[in-house]
């Protein structure tokens, strides 16, 4: 590790980060705006899923201050988040076969929606179950991953394939094979993980895209203000009614 403090380090590595997806997938957030603009125009859902800690991201955009009002939460009993215990249980669940087609048949989903997955790896069976069923439903996927696993790695489901390959649009988080930023001599592993950091950036500006591309169709886009400025409970309740059939972390 060069000279600098680790924190220093740390932050110019994200930003490297955040500099590349910002340029270099300009196109695909642009294209995954576009396709979730055209889902809530033609009146239809939206789903974001992660698991483990790829959840973070998918959790940011639900239910969010300056958020989408209509982006619900797809949550996986045992996945979303490290708060079932043991932990592990939440990893050992992302590599069992059949549990997303299990999801998909017992939730809300159906053909118009649209489904964003976060997975770092895109390798366990999960999130590639979870993306070739949706799209079976008629649902439009895209999918934040890190494109390198799939050179680097081999699919956890037995296709053989990764989330990236079934996905209308992908999104590319640069992340290394490892999610470790950082290493020291005096430090027997790498350590410092990214991933949350740009992912979440991803996610937002995929948000942010849509409200934009809403707004230039002339379709005022479905937005949650905080509820701790002033009037922000009465515009929310005003969203959530007009949006309520398509609003599910409500029930």
């Amino acid at each position: 590790m060069s000279d600098g403090t680790p924190a220093d380090l740390f932050f110019d590595a994200a930003i490297g980060l955040l500099q590349r997806v910002r340029e270099e997938e300009a196109e695909a957030i642009a294209a995954a705006g576009t396709l979730l603009a055209d889902t809530v125009a033609a009146g239809g859902r939206l789903f974001a899923f992660g698991a483990g800690h790829s959840s973070l991201a998918a959790q940011d955009v639900v239910y969010r201050a300056g958020g989408l009002a209509l982006m619900n939460l797809l949550a996986v009993p045992g996945v979303v988040g490290i708060d079932v215990t043991p932990a592990t249980l939440g990893s050992a669940l992302e590599r069992v076969d059949g549990l997303a087609s299990a999801v998909l048949d017992n939730s809300p989903l159906r053909a118009g929606d649209a489904l964003v997955i976060v997975s770092l790896s895109g390798r366990n069976a999960l999130p590639v179950e979870m993306a070739v069923s949706a799209r079976a439903l008629g649902v439009r996927v895209v999918g934040v991953t890190s494109v390198a696993y799939a050179s680097r790695t081999t699919s956890r489901h037995s296709s053989g394939t990764f989330l990236k390959d079934h996905c209308d649009v992908v999104l590319d988080s640069k992340i290394a094979v490892g999610d470790a930023e950082l290493t020291l001599d005096t430090i027997p592993a790498p350590f410092a993980p990214a991933s949350t950091v740009v992912t979440t950036a991803l996610m937002q500006a995929v948000v942010a895209t849509t409200a934009a591309t809403l707004a230039d169709r002339g379709i005022e886009p479905p937005l949650l203000r905080s509820g701790n400025v002033d009037g922000g409970h009465e515009w929310n309740r005003r969203v959530m009614r007009e949006y309520g059939d398509r609003i599910y972390y409500r029930h």
